[in-house]
């Protein structure tokens, strides 16, 4: 027997000290080494619907219905809403055109239900926060709190962009929400969302938080959860298990027009960024500073010497910007705003897009192997501007010169015209007449302008040639193109 317990102290690689009690061996172990307690029972959720649920408000819209001949058998508005959000899927089962049952036509200006949302209040004093889709468009905005109040809400300031609306009613003492740290968040933390799922005010639903940073636009980093949302929820708050709003109900996705357990949360410390804009002057004035940009490939990265995958590729640089002012060049890759690193492309403009328009900020770019440092005054970003689309390479009526081929590359380029070149906005660079073989394989195109090969910059013929012979034929030929408006490094695998 005490044998027997003494090999499996010594097979389960633990010194232990082995005492003797009433003629047997019993082996006691450490402190340190006694396991955990571990919790596997369900959070409950009681108490913090006790605590939140008064704040979380039911937010109704009306609209003034317009003349016309008659219903066109559409849907309700608000499930109008929920299919354009999310992915355009069908309703089944909805009236058509032609069948039987359709309301009767409104009468103009007659104000009709429009949709339906949620809302917490964030101050004693009326300011209630929801999205801006909920109240885009609305002609009136009634909310209602848990106790049945009613109030007409005013609509304080709303921005697309975040989805962040801001909307006042005249009342005081009212409970509010106590907001959260989102930095303290942690993927598989429990959550929980209070709103009003088609019109079912006080509804709540509970799950884990799935991912954070989930990047779904140019300007939020989502919070990724599984906490059934549904048309109606929109608004509403997402909470931690202190009570706090960590984030507001915005989106799911769908392919049927269900919950299928993906929803998405705007983080609150954004929304409070935005809402303390909407509060002070009811729009949100951001920071640009007019470029371009997309993502950094690793194999890009690799082969220019940046190391790992980081940074904006910068595509383009908007002519008067104040990116261009500075010295910023297509094909830069931003790897710094104001000492803060950017690791993926869409930190780029959520860094600028909080930077006050006129402050001076400086840009760190990498170009042809080195960082520079880059001094700019941001300018400030026009309320729902669209960013202007690429246009087609110009062509040139001139007959090209003869050049040369660079067989392993298996492209064919020629010198630039003064004329060109003032065309098409370039300082340097060789035209592509013709590709084959790895070039076509790579993607580039008759008519698309190298600027560098291998981070040097090319601006004749001799030039291009020099360096494609100087370049490592074991590795992919990193080379910058323009094409259009746009510039991308295109990696060609040269022949052997």
């Amino acid at each position: 027997m005490k044998t027997a317990v003494f090999r499996r102290a010594q097979l389960a690689g633990l010194i232990v000290p082995l005492l003797l009690s009433a003629g047997a061996w019993t082996v006691t172990l450490p402190a340190a080494a006694q396991p955990a307690p571990v919790v596997r029972t369900l959070p409950d959720f009681t108490d913090l619907v006790d605590l939140v649920s008064p704040a979380v408000v039911n937010i109704r819209t009306m609209e003034r219905a317009r003349a016309r001949g008659g219903d066109d058998g559409a849907m309700d508005p608000e499930m109008q809403e929920f299919f354009r959000r999310f992915f355009g899927v069908p309703m089944p089962n909805l009236p058509r055109p032609g069948k039987p049952n359709r309301p009767a036509p409104q009468a103009p200006d007659e104000e009709v239900p429009r949709g339906v949302g949620s809302g917490f209040i964030l101050s004693a004093d009326g300011y209630v926060m929801t999205n801006a889709h909920v109240v885009d468009g609305a002609d009136e905005v009634i909310v209602t709190l848990t106790d049945k109040r009613e109030f007409k809400a005013r609509i304080v300031g709303a921005d697309k962009r975040t989805d962040v609306a801001l909307v006042k009613i005249d009342a005081s003492g009212l409970p509010f929400v106590k907001t959260g740290d989102v930095s303290r968040l942690r993927v598989g933390e429990w959550v929980m969302a209070i709103g009003s799922p088609f019109g079912l005010e006080n509804t709540v639903t509970a799950g884990i938080v799935s991912a954070k940073q989930r990047d779904t636009g140019d300007y939020l980093p989502f919070i990724q959860t599984d906490v059934a949302v549904n048309p109606g929820n929109s608004g509403g708050p997402l909470i931690n298990m202190r009570g706090e709003v960590v984030g507001i109900n915005s989106q799911i996705y769908s392919r049927s027009g269900g919950f299928m357990g993906i929803s998405f949360a705007i983080p609150i410390d954004e929304a409070m960024r935005v809402s303390d804009q909407l509060r002070a002057s009811g729009h949100v004035t951001r920071g640009r500073i007019g470029v371009r940009i997309d993502q950094v490939t690793r194999e890009v990265a690799e082969s220019i010497g940046l190391g790992k995958p980081q940074g904006a590729l910068v595509r383009n640089v908007e002519g008067g910007s104040p990116a261009e002012k500075a010295g910023v060049e297509a094909g830069d890759i931003i790897v710094r705003f104001d000492g803060k690193t950017i690791d993926k492309a869409s930190d780029l403009p959520r860094l600028v897009g909080n930077t006050k328009p006129g402050t001076r900020s400086t840009v760190t770019v990498f170009r042809r192997g080195q960082n520079r440092d880059l001094t700019m005054t941001i300018a400030e970003l026009e309320p729902d501007a669209v960013a202007a689309s690429g246009k087609p390479a110009a062509r040139s009526s001139e007959p090209a010169k003869a050049a040369n081929t660079a067989q392993a590359l298996g492209v064919t380029v020629t010198d630039l015209t003064d004329a060109q070149r003032k065309e098409l906005k370039v300082k340097h660079g060789v035209r592509v007449t013709a590709v084959a073989d790895a070039a076509a394989r790579a993607g580039l195109r008759e008519g698309d302008v190298i600027l560098a090969v291998s981070n040097v910059e090319v601006a004749s013929v001799r030039e291009f040639e020099a360096a494609v012979a100087k370049a490592d034929r074991s590795k992919p030929v990193n080379m910058l193109v323009q094409r259009g408006d746009l510039v991308q490094f295109v990696l060609v695998r040269a022949t052997r």
